[in-house]
């Protein structure tokens, strides 16, 4: 994940975009090495979809037990809306790709 002119001073990879308040953690998730290889052949097949629910398996087993209760459940919160953000997005980006004419055939 590249830094940004803000975070190079924290080294902190920033999560919303400075000027727009748009959240970035897509943007990184479509530049992982691990993504990219998945994403190659243009489809996801079992292996790299088990794959990547072991690295996101392994970053919650390796978080969560630092979080104090509090801290943990605003960060569920985060990812859950942030998952729902990312099928919304999707969803809307497909619905916005479909083409606006019905066949008549």
């Amino acid at each position: 994940m590249s830094k940004t002119k803000t975070e190079s001073a924290s080294s902190r990879t920033a999560w919303l975009d400075e000027s727009t308040d748009a959240p970035l953690i897509g943007q990184y998730a479509e530049r992982l090495g691990t993504f990219l290889d998945a994403m190659a052949d243009g489809r996801v097949d079992a292996k790299e979809l088990e794959a990547q629910e072991a690295r996101v398996v392994a970053l919650l087993k390796s978080v969560e037990p630092r979080l104090d209760g509090a801290l943990h459940e605003e960060v569920t919160q985060l990812l859950c809306e942030l998952s729902a953000y990312d099928i919304m997005k999707t969803l809307h980006e497909l619905m916005a790709s479909a083409p606006k004419t019905k066949f008549r055939g």
